[in-house]
């Protein structure tokens, strides 16, 4: 029976999330009667920008916005990695959250993601266009014509400087593996890789980590960034499961 509870839980989660994926209709939660309520996550919904083809770029606000952690969540920064983003609905779609504030970007390269494509509309690879360490480059990682010359990497910078989060976290696939670069987040990197099953890594991109967004944000704002490499593909368990409660434990947030 107790076997039977978990199962049925999993499915309820797998139905709801679905019901928020967006599509080239652009769906996606307000303000919904639940939440209101305070039966779910979400408190809030707000559009921080737009992509190449004008579709939203949406941001959802979930927890406790008093909390002084303040975290920022981004998925599907290349559209063809987009397993994360289940997991990262998840978080907006069950139960209210306690014990810290958080933003979650499922799909911001959305129009990527309607392609089943790395790079944006343009043809650009997101986490190369970033104003930090960029070089030109081409072919599978093209980094734009100039730093941040895409839409959505001025949107999510705008969106950052205006937050001012304790901790971001990139989700990507399929390295698997959380990433310990940087020192500033070396006891995040190893609370999430605890918590989450994934093994620390250090991840230089085959020499073409140049214009990335964790290297912009920790050279420019006080808190700290740092990828996560899921692998492809993933789990439902890591998807519905294992996933949200690893992070949320990790930002030492409950639901």
């Amino acid at each position: 029976m107790r076997r039977l509870s978990g199962v049925l839980a999993l499915l309820v989660a797998v139905l709801a999330t679905a019901l928020v994926v967006p599509t080239t209709a652009d769906a996606g939660p307000t303000r919904t009667t639940a939440a209101r309520a305070g039966t779910t996550a979400l408190i809030g919904t707000r559009v921080i920008g737009h992509t190449v083809k004008g579709r939203k770029i949406k941001a959802y606000h979930v927890g406790d916005p008093a909390s002084p952690v303040k975290a920022v969540l981004i998925g599907t920064i290349h559209g063809n990695e987009a397993g994360p983003a289940k997991l990262l609905m998840t978080l907006v779609t069950g139960p209210p959250i306690a014990g810290a504030d958080i933003w979650v970007v499922p799909y911001l390269n959305r129009d990527g993601f309607t392609r089943h494509t790395r790079r944006n509309a343009h043809g650009v690879d997101l986490n190369r266009n970033f104003p930090v360490h960029w070089i030109r480059q081409r072919g599978t990682y093209n980094s734009g014509p100039r730093p941040a010359s895409e839409p959505e990497t001025r949107a999510i910078m705008r969106f950052l400087k205006a937050i001012r989060p304790t901790y971001v976290v990139g989700f990507h696939q399929p390295l698997f593996g959380v990433d310990d670069s940087y020192s500033k987040t070396h006891a995040f990197a190893d609370s999430l890789s605890t918590n989450l099953g994934l093994p620390l890594k250090q991840f230089h991109c085959n020499h073409r980590c140049h214009g990335t967004m964790t290297q912009w944000f920790n050279k420019r704002l006080p808190g700290g960034a740092l990828t996560v490499e899921y692998g492809r593909p993933m789990t439902l368990a890591q998807k519905y499961s294992t996933g949200p409660a690893g992070v949320l434990a990790s930002l030492g947030a409950t639901r």
